[in-house]
């Protein structure tokens, strides 16, 4: 018997996931929800769709549908409300998936406190909470997974992990995402919201979104940040994007001693001449950098193909038809296995990859960095909540 699943959230993002969810052969019936009914019934008018949703499954807020009796949601909404609304959907009775990162806040103490709450809500429900964290399934991340699972590495030394993303990049102009956060009934919120914690000193950072650059390495080592030390650079320009957003920093770089004994370096840069998400990984038998293996007996570099894990054939297949050839998706073609990992695992009563425990680790890594970065470098000790039971 196949598992019902709710998509809150259907703008630009959520769109991308909504076929896939859709689509997966373990999933029987599709609810949706979003404050905007165009959103909603641009899924909704499809023949395609008749066969999983029903139109008493259209919500129009948060509340309706945790009133509903689907098993799961998907949310993937504004970023300041995620956390909060996870939480409500826990507490109705849902597993969630969670749109990265676990929550935007300009006070990186309430980051941690939300991180902490969502551990023990995960815990008390006894409830599936997944994040939605790309990198994790970029090839390289399986490739390497794969590699440590094995021995391959031998002793991990040192890694890095680094999303450059200047706020002017043509791919993706956080300018133009800042409008479209701070636009609409909920834009207006968020953006006096931001405006409250600047006008009393609480800025953020780049460190205050992390998971792209410490999900690579952190997943690969299967070790988290034991503590931190970051500096923060002020923005070169009078560019108003960083006082808009409420950010103390445009660039923010930190050191991390892990819980292997090795040390990571992350940086998390928005004011920058060049865009890149990679990560690098070194142990004393062999390392993994720009896209190759390197190790003492000879090395190789495997094209995307070979990197990649395997998607059940059924689940391919059933993907395929509904999104094409090109149905991995975007973000290094993670959005596939995103969407069958949290499907597979509800369907099957398992603690999914990127678990509340898992997420609140790439995530508190951040938040301390900046807090280090705010005390002018201070080394801080990272909090840590265990490993999934």
């Amino acid at each position: 018997m196949g598992i019902s699943v709710g998509l809150v959230g259907l703008g630009s993002f959520g769109s991308c996931f909504a076929e896939l969810f859709k689509a997966h052969p373990l999933v029987d019936r599709i609810g949706l929800c979003d404050a905007e009914p165009q959103r909603v019934a641009a899924f909704a008018d499809k023949d395609s769709w008749r066969d999983k949703f029903h139109p008493r499954d259209a919500y129009a807020s948060l509340d309706d549908i945790c009133r509903s009796d689907l098993d799961a949601l998907v949310i993937i909404t504004q970023h300041w409300l995620h956390a909060p609304q996870c939480v409500q959907a826990l507490e109705a009775g849902k597993h969630v998936y969670s749109a990265v990162p676990v929550v935007w806040l300009p006070d990186a103490r309430e980051i941690l406190d939300w991180c902490d709450r969502l551990v023990a809500t995960v815990r008390r429900t006894g409830l599936h909470y997944m994040l939605g964290e790309t990198t994790y399934y970029h090839p390289q991340a399986m490739y390497c997974r794969r590699r440590a699972a094995a021995g391959d590495f031998g002793t991990f030394t040192y890694s890095e992990g680094e999303y450059f993303h200047g706020f002017d990049s043509p791919g993706c102009d956080l300018r133009e995402v800042l409008r479209q956060r701070t636009t609409g009934k909920v834009g207006r919120q968020f953006a006096a919201w931001v405006k409250g914690h600047v006008d009393r000193g609480v800025l953020a950072g780049p460190m205050h979104y992390p998971t792209h650059s410490t999900g690579g390495p952190m997943s690969v080592m299967g070790a988290h940040a034991a503590r931190a030390c970051c500096w923060g650079q002020k923005p070169a320009t009078e560019d108003g994007y960083f006082a808009a957003s409420g950010e103390a920093f445009s660039n923010e770089t930190a050191l991390f001693l892990m819980s292997n004994g090795s040390t990571m370096r992350i940086c998390e840069h928005r004011e920058c001449s060049v865009g890149r998400e990679t990560f690098r990984v070194y142990g004393t038998k062999g390392s993994f950098e720009g896209d190759c293996w390197k190790a003492a007996g000879g090395g190789e570099q495997p094209t995307v193909e070979q990197m990649r894990d395997g998607l059940p054939g059924e689940v391919a297949e059933a993907f395929r038809a509904a999104a094409g050839e090109r149905f991995l998706g975007g973000h290094g073609g993670s959005h596939a296995y995103l969407v069958h990992e949290f499907a597979d695992a509800v369907a099957h009563d398992r603690t999914p990859a990127i678990n509340v425990w898992e997420a609140a680790r790439y995530m508190a890594a951040g938040a301390v960095a900046h807090l280090s970065a705010l005390a002018g470098g201070q080394v801080l000790d990272v909090p840590d909540w265990g490993d999934a039971p």
